[in-house]
């Protein structure tokens, strides 16, 4: 199964000169959404880990449903003001704007090893503050893994030049 005939592009949304890769057609997909979830469960295989993160929203779809699979403790990663307990923030730059993602101080402890999944990485801004969350909390980056790598915008290679493992299950341009 091709998991890119199941991914909708989207012209000028956000914002006029973004290409969206929308989601919503794979997940609504029955086949599609358990090729996904199977191929992320394989690929997370090759990583040793005590707890999945995801980036909200969309990587929850994803995350929650590996985490079960898995049964591994599943860590939500949230847009600010979202979570009711005490949290660690970090802000960072979008390629169309800037935000907050936090997490709660007690969802990971020190030395833990996290898997973060999402559905896209782009440049790897909102990625990278994902991780630094991790390491904020005292865990550590097991790797990550996005269904979609729009890969002329660089951001797996980012990562990777940071440092992090990552993987990912299908490829488009940016735009």
């Amino acid at each position: 199964m091709n998991l890119k005939d199941f991914i909708r592009s989207i012209p000028d949304y956000p914002k006029k000169g973004i290409l969206f890769r929308d989601i919503t057609t794979l997940i609504k997909d029955k086949d599609a959404f358990n090729e996904t979830i199977n191929q992320i469960v394989d690929k997370s295989k090759k990583f040793k880990f005590d707890k999945i993160a995801a980036i909200e929203s969309r990587g929850f779809v994803f995350a929650s449903a590996v985490s079960y699979i898995l049964e591994k403790p599943f860590i939500m990663l949230r847009k600010k003001n979202k979570l009711p307990a005490s949290v660690h923030s970090v802000d960072f730059e979008l390629e169309y704007g800037k935000a907050t993602i936090e997490v709660h101080k007690d969802s990971i402890s020190k030395d833990e090893s996290v898997l973060i999944i999402d559905d896209l990485i782009a440049t790897g801004g909102t990625a990278e503050a994902a991780a630094k969350l991790i390491e904020l909390s005292g865990g550590k980056v097991s790797s990550f893994i996005f269904v979609i790598n729009l890969f002329d915008l660089n951001g797996c290679n980012n990562l990777i030049n940071k440092g992090y493992k990552v993987e990912n299950l299908i490829e488009f341009p940016g735009h």
